[in-house]
């Protein structure tokens, strides 16, 4: 497996927001974690990369425990993180951004450049020179992702990456995901649109108030529609 997370518990504070979170997520695959606001789904992509201090439990990544490790070591190991915030440095350029994220070549995960990344997301490549901040909110989100991409990661998490996005921008999303799953990237996304996580998606789990209720196919998510409407529906 490229990503293992067992017996998952965070706290925020007295708060204890995630219970004994599990899933797994295989070579080349992408797996959406589905849920509410509120479910869980980003406390448990900031417990995986080492951002929530007060957490338990075993996380391995390609064969490594790094549940101990800080976000840095995590990162260099080629765990990418794309938070729901972007984070982008609105200062800076396109390219400039890009140039921020970069790391070496990685054994065993596929190798990004800005050309490759242009090619990716076509509109970013119109506008290599113009500061992040003077960017819509789309090309930020395919911003931050190339940036993540720069690092070389073998694993992506992807936070929210179709919220608040225009169709348009979202089709050109799902073509991006399924690219860089068809170079080789693993890929993991929390997803409240379960459209648009049924067209990238090969497996799936849902989290509801810090809890896995539901892991499999797409398919079998949709045979099952009592569990669908019960945990996301709105």
């Amino acid at each position: 497996m490229k990503l293992t997370v067992q017996d998952l518990n965070s706290h925020y504070g007295p708060a204890h927001i995630l219970f004994d979170i599990g899933f797994e997520v295989g070579e080349g695959e992408v797996v959406a974690l589905l849920g509410r606001n509120g479910a869980g789904k980003s406390t448990t992509f900031r417990s995986i990369v080492g951002l929530v201090a007060q957490r338990t439990g075993r996380i391995v990544f390609e064969g490594k425990n790094v549940s101990a490790k800080p976000t840095h070591e995590i990162v260099r190991e080629g765990l990418g993180y794309v938070p729901e915030e972007r984070r982008i440095f609105t200062d800076l350029t396109v390219e400039e951004n890009l140039e921020v994220g970069r790391q070496p070549k990685r054994p065993n995960a596929p190798h990004w450049d800005r050309e490759k990344l242009f090619a990716l997301f076509p509109n970013l490549g119109e506008m290599k020179n113009r500061p992040g901040g003077r960017m819509s909110g789309g090309e930020q989100q395919m911003l931050t992702i190339a940036r993540t991409l720069m690092g070389n990661p073998s694993l992506v998490l992807l936070d929210e990456p179709s919220e608040g996005l225009s169709p348009k921008i979202v089709e050109q999303m799902v073509d991006a995901i399924l690219t860089m799953k068809k170079e080789g990237v693993s890929i993991v996304v929390s997803e409240q649109n379960l459209h648009f996580a049924r067209l990238i998606s090969d497996r799936a789990y849902i989290i509801e108030r810090g809890r896995i209720c539901f892991g499999g196919t797409m398919a079998e998510l949709d045979a099952r529609p009592d569990i669908r409407d019960a945990h996301l529906s709105l």
